[in-house]
């Protein structure tokens, strides 16, 4: 095996980070990582699941006498590397925030998994809902069960449900990559920061996207391909982008989003409303419209159906 010089690349690599730390102002101290990690994030999540439905995606040869001894062993595991990756987003934190102290981010990622682990029940009971959902809305589920196994929309809201939750804790690091994840495993394109109401049904599922604003009510369905995102992006005086303003649609409950269609901006869906495929929306929609493209707005010489269609969009 011919040998390689690599001695000038590893000292380039060094000079490399060095230029890149002292920019951002990022060395530590203590010159340790203080980055959560994907792969632990990756086998706590995974682990999570099994503590959420214990009989369907916790181990194979788990019985229902041992289900509350192996939920309250594997909770802890959970919440122990939870807290770990925690104090690594507060660590990374703290190299802006003077105020974010060891001591101080000890506190916090104790009382922030916490606060989380109270609301595992919650989810459970969100996903219970969006599980039973799928299962109504797709004629070609045949159980429950498979619905959970099976559908990559029910493995996306998952991860959304506990992303969401920690984003809510301020631990927005560790929610992007619990999304990122999902997103790399289902094409599903979920902000953490979107708010979801109970029984949301993704059908397909692949190419979906949800910004971080975005509002969506109950009962809400969407298709493959649907986007619901932003129009323009607000500049601050240097021309940045500036974050955290209401961007992404609101759609009220029991709207159906059907495949291909864009909605963009803070616009709202309104309640009962249907939207067909490929349409393209930037303004409000009234509630119980039926909104499709000009040129199949009508079925076998029948007149328009009510409500807008895409012509006013």
């Amino acid at each position: 095996m011919a040998a390689f010089d690599i001695d000038d690349i590893v000292s380039s690599l060094h000079s490399a980070r060095l230029r890149w730390r002292d920019g951002q102002r990022r060395l530590l101290e203590s010159g340790g990582r203080d980055l959560p990690s994907r792969e632990h994030l990756a086998a706590i999540i995974g682990a999570l699941k099994g503590v959420l439905f214990p009989m369907r995606l916790g181990p194979p040869d788990l019985h229902q006498q041992g289900e509350n001894y192996f939920v309250g062993h594997t909770l802890t595991s959970v919440l122990n590397g939870l807290a770990e990756q925690a104090r690594m987003e507060w660590r990374h934190k703290a190299r802006h925030d003077a105020n974010l102290t060891p001591a101080r981010i000890e506190e916090r990622a104790h009382a922030t998994i916490q606060q989380f682990a109270q609301r595992l029940p919650t989810i459970r009971e969100l996903l219970d809902r969006d599980v039973l959902a799928a299962y109504q809305g797709d004629p070609a589920a045949g159980s429950v069960d498979e619905v959970l196994i099976c559908y990559p929309g029910i493995h996306a809201m998952i991860h959304h449900r506990v992303a969401h939750e920690l984003y809510r804790l301020e631990l927005p690091l560790l929610a992007r990559i619990i999304a990122e994840q999902a997103h790399s495993e289902t094409g599903i394109d979920i902000h953490p920061g979107a708010q979801i109401g109970a029984g949301f049904f993704i059908d397909h599922g692949t190419g979906v996207v949800i910004g971080e604003t975005a509002i969506l009510g109950e009962r809400v369905r969407v298709y493959q391909a649907v986007t619901l995102g932003a129009k323009r992006f607000p500049a601050d005086d240097d021309g940045n982008p500036r974050k955290g303003l209401p961007r992404h649609p609101i759609v009220e409950d029991n709207v159906v989003i059907y495949a291909g269609a864009t909605i963009l901006g803070r616009v709202t869906i309104g309640q009962g409303s249907v939207i067909g495929g490929n349409v393209w929306l930037t303004q409000d929609v009234p509630p119980f419209s039926n909104i499709t493209q000009a040129r199949s707005r009508t079925e076998a010489g029948s007149p328009p159906v009510s409500g807008c269609d895409n012509e006013s969009s």
